[in-house]
């Protein structure tokens, strides 16, 4: 039994520990249970001390608590140090993107990964960072890494909806880095892995209707324009595309007379009703005019 002192003890023998018996014993009643009558000589010892002004650890608030050690202080103080170092490097990065300050957004995230290699949400941080300033070679091979990363993270947690959010708009971002490069093929996979993945497919879907549109893909292109309509039917710029692959492939008969496919109009008007003053505003009115249709003027007033 180890023992605290409190004061300096002189030896105790054992008939001090027969007397203490002893004492205690006499003020014990007849009803008393014999086990507990019968007290202990390790029982009495600890009794004297207790006495005598020395408190056996077991007697002691708190006791059933081991203390800790010297290096687990150290190391919790090393942990939180770390941790508000974490915090700050965060709220600079915070600050350096609200102040649009690319170049110091991207040191703070590369000391962000220099601490936490392992964390695929800083490698993240630092591919937007580079993509904003037109490194987009070096920001493809940082989105790869973050892809790899996120997807070993999330095979032992069992959360494939988080992943596949991260992984969508990290793919998306890849796919907007080749359109950089003029590496449309490249954008189109990207895209079209992001549309898979993603929750929310409008934009993936979007931006692959404009690219196969731009690529000259008609029939791709209005495929994938009827996606992101039916993903978000608010996208106007869908509907602006969507109206322009149509009206191209319009025919004309002998009399010069244009007859768009079913739904070019449909399209092309309601671009109007949800962007009165969309950059494209005067491109739908001259498409709209050229198959003869009325170009209503109250858009603006229906949206409002």
């Amino acid at each position: 039994m180890r023992i605290i002192p409190q004061q300096r003890l002189s030896a105790v023998s054992a008939a001090d520990v027969a007397e203490v018996q002893l004492k205690m014993k006499s003020r014990l009643s007849p009803r008393t249970p014999p086990i507990i009558r019968r007290l202990s000589a390790p029982v009495a010892f600890a009794l004297l001390l207790i006495a005598l002004g020395a408190i056996p650890v077991w007697c002691q608030a708190g006791s059933g608590k081991p203390a800790k050690s010297k290096e687990r202080v150290e190391a919790g103080k090393e942990k939180n140090k770390e941790s508000e170092a974490e915090k700050a490097l965060n709220a600079k990065y915070d600050a350096a993107v609200q102040d649009k300050n690319w170049p110091d957004a991207e040191s703070t995230a590369s000391q962000l990964i220099a601490q936490h290699p392992e964390n695929w949400k800083y490698q993240k941080k630092l591919g937007d960072m580079q993509l904003n300033q037109g490194k987009y070679d070096e920001a493809l091979a940082t989105y790869e890494k973050a892809i790899t990363a996120v997807q070993s993270e999330a095979a032992p947690n069992g959360d494939p909806a988080a992943t596949k959010i991260a992984v969508a708009q990290m793919l998306t971002s890849e796919g907007n880095s080749y359109l950089k490069l003029r590496k449309n093929e490249e954008a189109l996979a990207a895209f079209s892995k992001a549309a898979e993945m993603s929750p929310n497919p409008g934009v993936a879907y979007f931006n692959l209707c404009a690219t196969q549109y731009n690529m000259g893909h008609t029939e791709g292109a209005l495929a994938a324009c009827d996606k992101a309509i039916a993903a978000d039917p608010k996208k106007a710029d869908a509907y602006f595309i969507k109206g322009s692959v149509l009206i191209a492939e319009s025919t004309t008969d002998a009399k010069g007379v244009l007859t768009p496919p079913a739904g070019t109009a449909e399209a092309l008007k309601k671009y109007l009703e949800l962007a009165p003053d969309g950059g494209h505003v005067e491109d739908v009115k001259q498409m709209l005019g050229f198959i003869g249709v009325k170009v209503e003027t109250t858009y603006k007033e229906k949206q409002k």
